[in-house]
């Protein structure tokens, strides 16, 4: 039972939502929509999801689950053993993204933070709110329908996706040593794209691998009226940057994908001065493991031709640092995707269930099903566009807004109810 003393400082709104839901027989998955509305209202940055983990556990413990805290961080894990001998892990994010929110509905995010002493606005911009209270209405279907399904299910909600930093930490700090180990992985992610009610599945590499490379060319600076005087890191960046594009087109088979961005470029005071080093930044994007290191092996080889052609000594050849910020791609194991489509085009009807593409945006999920012994894994999309935008947007009458968009407002409640069902299905199917 849920005390006045646990929550004597907390939001008001927030302990009667609890009282109020975990009361409710489930019904249907309106009870949900007030706390998708809150966790909207309440989101949080990467490494800073302090209430919103606190929230989630109460809920998952009233519910009857075993709550594994501190995991990484903010990361825990609530875990159901009813029998039988399979396990299912599903995994849901918690971080918003420092964006101002332009939706204009009512329960539009207001919270903002303070990062480096300025103000700084959260919104949850990618959907997280909607995993969450997927997972959550899923999490209490099987906690009150015991009786239609046998095994153990793991929920593990999630820090810091948005920073690709949450699932490495999770791991790293022991999750698989704390949990029943699982038979497969699943997890689920909106759609701004696509239409409320359906589900897409990509077999296969479904998300990027995602590199971020920082390049500082140096130089011998002077007076820009003088360059034969000079060596300059400005025109070496620019060879160096029309090189790399000639990496995917071609070292990499033309059946093969990538991406090299280079998304920053800063060097110089002046109008009439070559300075002395210039520093770039690059997203890398790939799919295999061989891709990826091919493509960051011409980048570091390409960069050092360059200073050779300059006649650089050695102590002034570019510096290549690859950050610690790799996010593994997403490998949807094929052949749990073709069940998957069985399945949800039993439970949603075939009309809604479609093959995904494969996109270049990243997901730090995958890191979960690379784990020694490997786990096949499912990542599935769900709509998040009303049917009303999304004829609109085939008729080229609205552009919808991307996620991480300041405008990006889900169709909440079909997408919440397609997340909650298909969930339960998958679960249920592997299961039984």
């Amino acid at each position: 039972m849920i005390t006045f003393k646990r929550y004597l400082n907390r939001n008001v709104y927030y302990l009667f939502l609890i009282i109020y839901v975990v009361s409710l027989p489930l019904k249907s998955n309106e009870d949900f929509y007030e706390i998708y509305k809150y966790l909207h209202q309440n989101p949080e940055l990467s490494l800073q999801e302090f209430e919103t983990t606190k929230y989630l556990e109460d809920l998952l413990e009233e519910y009857g689950y075993e709550i594994i805290t501190n995991i990484g961080g903010n990361g825990f894990a609530a875990i159901l053993k009813n029998g039988g001998n399979k396990t299912v892990l599903f995994r849901a994010d918690m971080d918003a993204l420092p964006i101002k929110e332009e939706t204009g509905i009512s329960f539009e995010s207001i919270k903002t933070t303070k990062q480096n002493g300025m103000d700084v606005p959260i919104m949850h911009a990618c959907g997280h709110d909607i995993h969450m209270t997927s997972l959550i209405g899923t999490a209490k279907y099987f906690s009150k329908n015991k009786d239609s399904w046998k095994g153990t299910i793991v929920f593990i909600l999630q820090p810091a996706e948005e920073i690709g930093f949450g699932a490495r930490q999770m791991i790293n700090a022991g999750l698989f040593k704390q949990i029943p180990y699982p038979d497969i992985n699943l997890a689920l992610h909106v759609s701004a794209q696509t239409q409320s009610g359906t589900v897409h599945i990509t077999p296969g590499f479904a998300m990027a691998n995602v590199d971020s490379v920082d390049v500082t060319f140096y130089g011998e600076g002077g007076h820009g009226a003088y360059p034969h005087l000079t060596k300059d890191p400005i025109v070496m960046s620019s060879q160096f940057i029309t090189t790399v594009q000639t990496i995917i087109s071609r070292n990499l088979s033309p059946i093969n994908a990538g991406v090299v961005t280079v998304g920053s470029i800063h060097g110089g005071t002046k109008h009439n001065i070559i300075p002395n080093h210039v520093d770039l930044q690059i997203t890398v994007r790939s799919y295999s493991d061989e891709d990826r290191e091919l493509i960051i092996s011409r980048i570091k080889k390409i960069a050092e031709s360059i200073a050779i052609q300059n006649d650089l000594p050695k102590n002034l050849y570019p510096i290549i640092k690859l950050r610690d910020e790799y996010t593994p791609a997403v490998f949807n194991n094929p052949d749990l995707a073709i069940r998957a489509k069985e399945i949800l085009s039993i439970e949603l009807g075939k009309d809604k269930v479609f093959d995904g593409p494969q996109v270049m945006g990243g997901e730090d999920f995958g890191q979960f099903g690379r784990v020694e012994p490997k786990i096949p894994s499912l990542l599935f999309w769900i709509g998040a566009v009303s049917q009303k935008d999304y004829k609109e947007f085939l008729n080229n009458s609205k552009k919808l807004p991307s996620l991480h968009s300041s405008k990006f407002l889900p169709d909440y409640e079909k997408t919440i109810d397609t997340g909650i069902s298909s969930s339960i299905a998958l679960i249920k199917a592997h299961l039984n």
